[in-house]
């Protein structure tokens, strides 16, 4: 069977400036960008490892990964501009496309790539430009799926703006300076314009979101741990728009905490490598605009009520996250080293876990595959195709220097910081009491209510019992490696006392891999993971101890979770 050609959208001719025999056909299609220098020899950007171009009048000074080409005026052939001029030639009238690609170099690893496109193929400037003009609406209207309907026109128009919400003391308290300097740089090579909020004090973002005009923006890219997350979920939840705004705006989420588990959950289940650049999925993601549906969790207790996205825990892991906040300085690592001291001074807690088991039904998804189709590109990762010699001049605006210019897109966003957010402390209160929570109305029983019967009831003493509805808890904590986004499970973790020390070290090293989650037949009869649709916890109360939902302390007390499958949207790469 014949293998159908991709339909060519634009085609040019260009050469390699070192080797003038050598020359480069560079075709658009609907697949991606096609550079090819003989029929047998053809490297291929797939379309969606571009996240944008952008349109300049000189040539920037050449960095890793850059691969400059150019056509000569009216001809078949093509050169690669010198790569380390940096001087500015006020009479050269070509037009740069600067395309961006972040492409897999093995099935772990993306990495940054350039293509420029150099156009002089006229005599003017406006000509020269209006030609790459064409193929940067073209390239841009390709990725967002809309039809190339006018080519011709002077602007691509972006119909998307993101909020973005930063909480600079997350983790090792490098929030701001990961956003400035991993993430902005990447919104701006794809021209999508943002507005920048630094979080002042806790619940900041809560506030923010519950109070202000949300439908100016298209998206909600959250810059910190889980917490910040747990934060603009909950604040959504207090709006009474909230389910229009819970289906129409998608949230995303920066790693930069010391938990980053929905983070690294959503590389997981996008296949995408998550190290040794963390935050290069979540950029991706959102320059990509792309979201799919996420389960969220009801979650009760006997004086509020929140929703939660990641976990919700009660003896060992809560301990170890709670009480490991005095190590906070010292990021992730903080967890490890509080695991080793809780595993020496162990504790148990009494009380009755009840849980309505998952439906026997096989739940739909898709299967991941351990590795993603995708670009490869086997010359220097920055290509430049041009048409004459060129003159680049500097580019200047991410300098290292200049930490405030880095808030400025070239797609108009805007950085707003603690004093000139126009939001004072009066309007965005620390804390709020009696918090009005709305959402989609409960299918259980009150907390302090009776059960129904079909309903199973374990009583007793236990080291931990924990859920969760994601993969993983934190970058190296793989919790529940049936779990999905949207399965509508959750997947409840019991610890029985009885445990060996020896059982519950295994089990714990077992969180890094999700070996625990294998049956263990020593551990069995104390070890238990299963989906469940809803659970409630009655700790007894003649004992102190800590709940956790998403790593935020809770009040010690009866509390209660079920699911409401598909309830929220978030961005994928």
């Amino acid at each position: 069977m014949e293998i159908e050609e991709p339909q060519i959208l634009l085609e040019e001719t260009f050469y390699v400036l070192s080797k003038k025999s050598d020359t480069f056909k560079v075709r658009l299609t609907p697949k991606g960008l096609h550079l090819i220098q003989d029929p047998l020899k053809e490297q291929l950007v797939l379309l969606k490892d571009i996240i944008g171009c952008q349109c300049l009048r000189g040539k920037k000074r050449s960095t890793r990964n850059n691969c400059t080409c150019q056509s000569l005026p009216r001809s078949d052939s093509l050169q690669v501009v010198e790569e380390n001029s940096s001087e500015k030639d006020d009479t050269d009238v070509s037009a740069y496309l600067y395309i961006y690609a972040y492409i897999f170099q093995g099935p772990k690893k993306r990495e940054r790539n350039i293509i420029t496109l150099r156009f002089r193929s006229f005599d003017k400037h406006e000509d020269n430009h209006k030609e790459a003009q064409r193929w940067r609406c073209a390239i841009k209207n390709l990725i967002k799926g809309e039809p190339l309907s006018n080519l011709n026109e002077s602007k691509h128009r972006e119909t998307r703006r993101l909020l973005v919400l930063c909480n600079p003391k997350s983790g090792a308290g490098k929030g701001k300076q990961i956003f400035q300097q991993k993430v902005a740089p990447i919104l701006n090579e794809a021209e999508i314009p943002y507005d920048l909020y630094v979080t002042k004090h806790f619940n900041f973002a809560r506030d923010f979101v519950r109070c202000n005009n949300l439908f100016q923006w298209t998206e909600i890219i959250a810059v910190g741990g889980d917490g910040i997350v747990f934060e603009i979920i909950n604040g959504i939840f207090e709006r009474p728009d909230w389910a229009q705004i819970i289906k129409s705006i998608p949230i995303g989420v920066v790693p930069g905490g010391s938990g980053n588990g929905l983070a690294r959950s959503i590389a997981h289940h996008s296949a995408e490598p998550y190290l040794p650049a963390p935050t290069l999925p979540a950029a991706l993601a959102a320059v990509r605009g792309t979201s799919e549906s996420m389960d969220l969790v009801r979650v009760e207790t006997v004086s509020q009520i929140v929703y939660s996205f990641l976990s919700i825990g009660w003896g060992l892991l809560s301990d170890i996250d709670i009480e490991s906040e005095r190590l906070r300085v010292l990021g992730g690592t903080r967890f490890t080293v509080w695991s080793l001291a809780r595993l020496i001074g162990l504790r148990s807690y009494k009380g009755k876990l009840w849980y309505l088991p998952a439906s026997t039904v096989p739940v739909s998804y898709n299967s991941i595959n351990s590795e993603r189709e995708g670009s490869t590109l086997d010359f220097p990762a920055e290509i430049h195709l041009e048409t004459e010699e060129g003159r680049p001049r500097v580019d200047s605006w991410y300098s290292a220097h200049s930490r405030r210019s880095a808030y400025f897109s070239t797609g108009g966003s805007s950085y707003q910081s603690t004093t000139d957010s126009g939001l004072g402390d009066g309007d965005l209160p620390s804390t709020v009491t009696n918090r009005r929570m709305y959402g989609p109305a409960p299918q259980l029983p009150s907390v302090t209510a009776p059960l129904p019967e079909n309903w199973k009831c374990i009583e007793g003493r236990f080291v931990m019992v924990h859920a969760s509805y994601q993969t993983h808890l934190g970058e190296d904590c793989l919790f529940a490696p049936e779990a999905r986004l949207n399965d509508g499970r959750i997947w409840l973790l019991i610890v029985k006392h009885g445990a060996s020390r020896s059982q519950l070290l295994q089990f714990l090293l077992g969180l890094t891999t999700g070996a625990h989650a294998n049956e263990n037949r020593d551990a069995s009869s104390y070890i238990e993971l299963i989906p469940v649709n809803a659970f409630r916890i009655e700790p007894d109360m003649g004992q102190n101890g800590y709940i956790t939902v998403d790593g935020e302390h809770v009040e010690y007390g009866p509390i209660q979770a079920e699911i409401f499958p598909e309830l929220a949207r978030v961005m994928v790469p």
